[in-house]
């Protein structure tokens, strides 16, 4: 039976107008981002969030490394919205850095400071911010300073998304904040690692992923404005290992079995390609906005790729 041409267009049509899932890579400023920036496969993503950058000083005049301007030109002539990501490890566990933002988010600066940030992305021909504060980086200032970036970044056409993990400040995130988010990038790893050295294990499992999806939905975030957080790298226990992080190129490189694997012996634990693909189809049949990487510089290349695996699930039509 031959379909008309008309119901053809019509059906591509309606494909079309499914939103397609997000990728979101995270992308460290600290590495050589001159090579990195032309070997990334911009295909496969829709978002790059640069990690991190901090005020410089209490005035609140954030860094920029000059070589992000690289990442953002590549990234543009494929098409790949580029955000900035503020705070990351520094402002949740360095005090100093963390007492900084307290200061700047205060009622008594916030105001001049959000308007700072506003004009930094223009400056920058950025997409929008991110803002990972975690743990005790947030504080009773937090909400206000969400809403009013929020309407600041809006005037401008701007992105603002936050890296949220439920067990590490997530819960102290009042409701009226995460309504100002476009999405959230969920940070559904780190159940353990170095710091419970007498749990070793999984750290971002299935069922961990499933029950950070769950939370988010049952404070009432849609599932499109969720985004599934997935680690390239794994973490290290005892002493032979030095409670180390390994980067997932690096294990498949000294265990060529790593890729098909989510751990070596008892000592690493990590995603491997069959469960970075369950985890892509858990993120389309669920219906979710997509999925975020931290970091893509860890990645392997060719058939090992992580993010390939997970293009591919994310494409597949079932």
């Amino acid at each position: 039976m031959k379909i008309p041409l008309f119901i053809c267009t019509l059906l591509l049509t309606a494909v079309s107008l499914v939103a397609q899932p997000k990728v979101v890579a995270y992308v460290p400023n600290w590495i050589d981002l001159k090579t990195f920036a032309p070997q990334i496969d911009y295909a496969k993503l829709t978002h790059i969030n640069i990690a991190f950058e901090n005020p410089a000083n209490a005035e609140g005049a954030l860094s920029f490394h000059a070589e992000n301007d690289q990442l953002i030109r590549h990234a543009r002539e494929h098409g790949v919205k580029v955000l900035a990501s503020l705070g990351g490890g520094s402002a949740s566990e360095n005090k100093s850095m963390r007492e900084r933002w307290f200061d700047l988010i205060s009622n008594a600066k916030r105001a001049r400071f959000v308007t700072r940030l506003a004009e930094y992305t223009g400056t920058h021909d950025l997409d929008g911010l991110d803002i990972d504060l975690e743990g005790p980086a947030i504080n009773h200032d937090y909400t206000a300073f969400i809403q009013e970036l929020s309407a600041a970044l809006k005037q401008k056409n701007k992105l603002l998304t936050a890296a949220l993990s439920k067990g590490y400040g997530g819960k102290d995130v009042p409701d009226a904040a995460l309504t100002c988010f476009d999405f959230i990038n969920v940070m559904a790893y780190d159940a353990t690692g170095p710091w419970q050295p007498k749990k070793p294990g999984q750290h971002s499992s299935l069922e961990f992923a499933q029950a950070n999806v769950d939370y988010w939905l049952q404070r009432g975030l849609p599932k499109a404005k969720l985004i599934l957080g997935v680690p390239f790298y794994g973490w290290g226990f005892g002493k032979a290992f030095r409670d180390s992080e390994y980067r997932y190129a690096d294990l498949v490189q000294a265990y060529p079995e790593a890729a098909t694997a989510d751990q070596i012996g008892d000592t690493i634990w990590f995603n491997g390609i069959p469960t970075m693909k369950t985890k892509a189809r858990l993120v389309r049949e669920q219906g979710l906005g997509g999925m975020m990487i931290w970091s893509l510089n860890s990645d392997a290349a060719g058939a090992d790729s992580l993010l390939s695996a997970m293009h591919a699930e994310l494409q597949s039509v079932k």
